[in-house]
């Protein structure tokens, strides 16, 4: 009887083995790791030795992208503090990297900041919010995305006037709703984290007044509008019979060089057909290439070689794609290379990891002089928020959601219960958050001005642009 009893123990123990360990020995783990990185000491920020120039850093990361086109970028980071962090991946990217960190890593967005979130449409046409912009995605810890959000929220706090407290309550509210919603998906099943997503209804379901469930209203109206057929007759025009896309320089315009003029796009498009699946090939080559143009995009993108593409499967048919340079991400030199060889892989790879749902024509393809790129519809239901002229309320409603769309990110690729054991139940990280955010916001000031010195000396070439030029 003995006998039996130990085989049958003896299975479930193998039994067990097999399943890995359970959420609460995983949270325990989490949770000793304090004993070797506390929870307080991500409140720390001093410039570490060795710190290299941030313009030198920025120069440095110029190198391969167009000459003619990097003084808007210049340009758009010298606007204020939170726009040249925008642009400063890569310096913010060494300073994390001397930073405390659990060795808990996740597919990383790499640039997480308040801007690069938003909505857009799932293949079955719901408008979801996610992150947006993956271009310096990487395996990494998880500890560089929040930190790099949550000094942003410090420094578009500050442009929407708001002081120091209120800055840091804003970081504290998305820290507490990043680690509440990682508890929650560290017991959820793994399918279940995997196809959980958010509607961009969940600003209307979670508007603190009326004024502010009217404007998410309006905001989420406007989305569903910003599709193909729309959009098309605002940024195309017909010259000699044939649609062109209507050129707005310098962000805007059909260049003369080979690398974007349509014969030398549809060997690109070629390529990148091939990185597609078989069954949307099929809806794909009903189209076919009518127009491309130059176009220039956000902040730290601006001289990376992008373009929008006209294709036409008829007359009042139109769908629009960008494609867009992928240069190896700011992350690499601090958490090692991608398994990718194509940058552009890289980036579709890990959208693909982080979001709920994704494009259905993302792919990705190399030109004959080795460079990366990928591609995927432009602006299909792109839900824009407008940071600079959120109420106090809103925001934080935003900044909230932020921290709850990280966390279903993260808990995508990482391992939930480890990084919920390690945050716990009160708000030590999230206090400790805040004090770093605030700090860094200071150094961003200080590099930014910088930049601006930097300027006026002619070190730094830079252009004014405005926004209201793009179509």
């Amino acid at each position: 009887m003995s006998t039996q009893r130990g085989k049958k123990r003896g299975t479930r123990r193998k039994g067990a083995d097999l399943l890995g360990p359970s959420v609460q020995t995983r949270m325990s783990e989490g949770k000793a790791l304090r004993e070797k990185v506390s929870r307080r000491s991500h409140g720390k920020w001093a410039i570490a030795s060795g710190r290299p120039d941030p313009i030198k850093v920025l120069q440095e990361s110029d190198r391969g992208r167009l000459a003619e086109l990097l003084p808007i970028r210049y340009g758009r980071m010298q606007q204020s503090p939170f726009a040249f962090f925008r642009g400063s991946a890569a310096v913010m990217a060494w300073d994390l990297s001397k930073t405390p960190a659990t060795g808990i890593r996740v597919q990383a967005c790499g640039d997480c900041h308040a801007a690069n979130f938003g909505g857009f449409a799932s293949p079955e046409r719901r408008l979801l919010f996610d992150i947006n912009d993956f271009d310096e995605t990487l395996q990494a810890p998880w500890e560089w995305d929040v930190k790099r959000l949550a000094a942003s929220i410090v420094l578009a706090s500050r442009e929407l006037g708001l002081g120091n407290g209120r800055c840091g309550d804003a970081v504290i509210t998305m820290s507490r709703s990043y680690r509440e919603h990682m508890r929650e998906y560290a017991e959820m099943r793994a399918l279940e984290v995997w196809y959980s997503h958010m509607d961009a209804e969940v600003f209307i379901d979670e508007a603190r007044s009326a004024a502010s469930k009217k404007r998410w209203e309006r905001v989420e109206k406007k989305a569903r509008l910003q599709t193909a057929e729309h959009i098309f007759p605002k940024i195309v025009d017909v010259v000699k019979g044939r649609p062109r896309i209507v050129d707005h320089p310098p962000l805007v315009y059909h260049p003369r060089e080979s690398d974007v003029t349509e014969k030398y796009v549809i060997e690109k498009f070629r390529k990148y057909r091939e990185t597609l699946p078989a069954e949307r090939r099929v809806i794909l080559d009903r189209y076919h290439m009518v127009d491309v143009a130059r176009k220039v995009v956000g902040v730290g993108s601006v001289g990376t070689r992008c373009a929008v593409a006209l294709l036409m499967a008829g007359e009042h048919d139109p769908m629009l794609m960008q494609i867009k340079e992928a240069l190896p991400s700011v992350l690499e030199p601090y958490a090692g290379k991608s398994r990718y060889a194509n940058h552009g892989e890289r980036v579709v790879t890990g959208q693909r990891m982080l979001q709920s749902a994704s494009d259905v024509f993302l792919g990705w393809t190399r030109d004959e002089e080795g460079r990366s790129y990928y591609f995927r519809q432009l602006r299909d239901m792109k839900m824009k928020i407008d940071l600079e002229n959120m109420t106090k309320s809103e925001w934080l409603e935003y900044v909230e959601i932020c921290g709850w769309t990280l966390a279903r990110a993260h808990a995508r690729t990482g391992d939930a219960a480890k990084i919920s054991g390690y945050l716990g139940k009160n708000e030590v990280f999230d206090l400790a958050l805040a004090k770093f955010a605030t700090a860094y916001a200071d150094q961003t000031d200080r590099d930014h001005a910088t930049l601006v010195k930097a300027i006026r000396a002619g070190r730094v070439k830079a252009k004014a642009t405005t926004a209201s030029t793009q179509p």
